[in-house]
């Protein structure tokens, strides 16, 4: 009696939690809910901080992200940058560029080819930093001058690739790595299966490398005026305070930010922040189209079944969400086109491919066009190729078609604390992916075998998509990485650009005029925190809310995603 009264007594604790939760949830939304409608004064400069974490798009939509702003996405950039080039009551826009920032290359060239635009509309735009890196400098040279306090320094150094090694660990832990991989090049593998770079892994490194050299420095130095002598010496200072960096070129003046306030305007300036302007809709900036384009945003590492975020994992981008939004767009029957934003290193084998037989069958009737992003290599590669057509950055990360498969034999770590099995077993095989053995020699040759044909269907398909034949194919693939500009030069993709070029691309597949203005609809479509909590969802999200679990993990799908599926994912850090 007294067990039943306990339930009874933590069920309605329960009950009066979540109300008491709901219910200041609603209050919190109502009392900060803010008013969308904007006033741009006329003559006004807009202000972007490029400073921090800076996700592709908004993060896959829960209670809490609903209740607290998101902060800064590329897609927010890009749109008010197009926004700022039409609008006539935005006379600038002042960049704040930080090099404590999370975009990459590709994301950065998106970002350039925003500011060309604006600056085509015969706006200046100003670079303001405190702190400027190689690759911020990258970004911010794309800016009519670069201003940085006398306080700030910039660091100026060549390019290097590092991979972290964990075959020493798993030997001290006693943990075997039973993997096959596809092949030389699918270097994370070696991750776990060596101490250090393999001859293949040195040799795509250097490629990449060639690229990022020939392409970041290439567009520094036309924008700054430099010499690429002039760059390679400015890499052996490498350290610079503001004055040596304007003696050098590298910027164009030591101001701080009150002297550029007072240069445009002082009391009189009129800004507006990027969080701000985003509400501004694009008609009301003078884009005003008739046809739709919907986007759909598709970022993180793939596995599951719906996309969240995932606490040490990130973002993940799980297939029941993707295929919805995908679904969403095609049925509606204002939209002309679908642009798929890609932004993924890789992940779970099954998810990507039931993301890309659906990108398959949407464009047979609907063109799709991908626009890849910083990474859409492996499983991002996996969940483009049968796309109309493909786009990404001159700097994307893309490639990698090969894989990963196999098991982790971790007994002798649970020996190591004094943990035993014992096992019963019917049937052959019965222990093939347990992880307490190793396979056998006839299990290893099966695995090996059925890994093999995985690949080799995939590489028929990938063929049949790009029309080309396998023996074209395979020697760009077996875990090969590349640059966007060499994807394109193998065949892989269509066209090198960013968000705008993809926008072009999807005009041009749907009939549209060139010169038209189009009407943007993104997806996943935000539900807003009513919607979120009258879900079916809502009672055990509120629990978990009520508890502080914001670190929620599905550890059935992530043991499924890291012991029995391919691994099609690129690792690697170039700086």
């Amino acid at each position: 009696m007294n067990f039943i009264k306990t339930v009874l007594a933590v069920l309605v604790a329960q009950f009066l939690l979540m109300f008491a939760v709901v219910f200041g949830l609603i209050v919190m939304s109502t009392l900060f809910s803010r008013d969308t409608s904007v006033h741009v004064a006329d003559g006004s400069w807009l202000i972007i901080d490029v400073y921090g974490e800076i996700p592709p798009y908004d993060e896959p939509e829960s209670i809490q992200s609903s209740l607290f702003d998101q902060g800064e996405t590329l897609t927010r950039m890009l749109e008010n940058l197009e926004k700022a080039a039409a609008d006539k009551r935005i006379d600038g826009v002042i960049m704040k560029i930080s090099g404590s920032n999370s975009l990459g290359m590709a994301s950065m060239g998106e970002l350039r080819d925003a500011i060309a635009r604006v600056r085509a509309a015969r706006k200046p735009v100003y670079a303001f930093s405190d702190d400027l890196d190689r690759s911020a400098l990258y970004l911010a040279s794309a800016c009519d001058s670069i201003f940085m306090p006398g306080v700030a320094d910039v660091s100026f150094t060549g390019f290097g690739a590092t991979d972290m090694f964990l075959k020493g660990t798993l030997d001290k832990l006693d943990v075997h790595e039973q993997l096959h991989k596809i092949k030389d090049y699918k270097t994370a593998a070696e991750t776990l299966q060596r101490d250090s770079m393999s001859p293949e892994a040195k040799e795509m490194a250097n490629w990449m490398i060639d690229e990022m050299w020939d392409i970041e420095l290439g567009a520094i130095s036309r924008d700054r005026d430099l010499p690429m002598d002039s760059l390679e010496t400015c890499m052996e200072h490498a350290l610079f305070t503001a004055s040596e960096a304007k003696t050098a070129g590298l910027i164009d003046d030591v101001r701080y930010w009150d002297e550029i306030e007072d240069q445009l305007g002082g009391d009189d300036l009129e800004t507006v922040d990027s969080d701000t302007y985003a509400d501004v809709t694009r008609s009301e900036a003078g884009i005003r189209g008739k046809k739709h384009i919907a986007v759909v945003h598709a970022y993180g590492a793939i596995g599951g079944r719906e996309s969240r975020s995932d606490g040490p994992m990130g973002a993940m981008m799980g297939h029941e969400t993707v295929v919805e939004s995908l679904r969403d767009a095609a049925d509606n029957d204002h939209v002309a086109a679908i642009i798929f934003r890609v932004d993924s290193p890789g992940g779970e084998s099954l998810a990507s491919e039931l993301i890309s037989r659906e990108v398959g069958k949407i464009a047979k009737d609907k063109p799709v066009i991908v626009s890849m992003g910083d990474v859409a290599a492996s499983g991002g590669y996996a969940v483009s190729y049968r796309a109309t057509k493909i786009v990404a950055d001159s700097l994307t990360i893309t490639g990698s078609i090969g894989s990963i498969y196999g098991k982790f034999n971790v007994a002798g770590l649970y020996n190591k604390g004094g943990i035993t099995f014992d096992s019963v077993t019917r049937g052959a095989n019965a222990m093939l992916f347990s992880e307490l053995t190793d396979f056998d020699a006839p299990q290893w040759e099966r695995v090996k075998s059925y890994h093999n044909a995985s690949f080799e269907l995939w590489l028929r398909e990938i063929a049949a998509a790009r029309k080309m034949t396998v023996e074209q194919l395979r020697p760009i693939t077996e875990g090969r990485v590349w640059t966007g500009r060499q994807a394109v030069a193998n065949h892989l993709i269509d066209d090198t650009g960013g968000y705008e070029r993809a926008i072009e691309v999807a005009k041009s597949a749907a009939g549209i005029d060139s010169t038209d203005n189009v009407i943007i609809e993104h997806y996943p479509k935000r539900r807003g925190l009513v919607a979120l909590l009258t879900s079916g969802d809502a009672p055990i999200t509120l629990t978990r809310l009520a508890i502080n679990s914001v670190m929620r993990r599905d550890i059935a799908e992530m043991k499924q995603m890291l012991r029995a599926s391919d691994w099609r994912l690129y690792t690697g850090r170039f700086e």
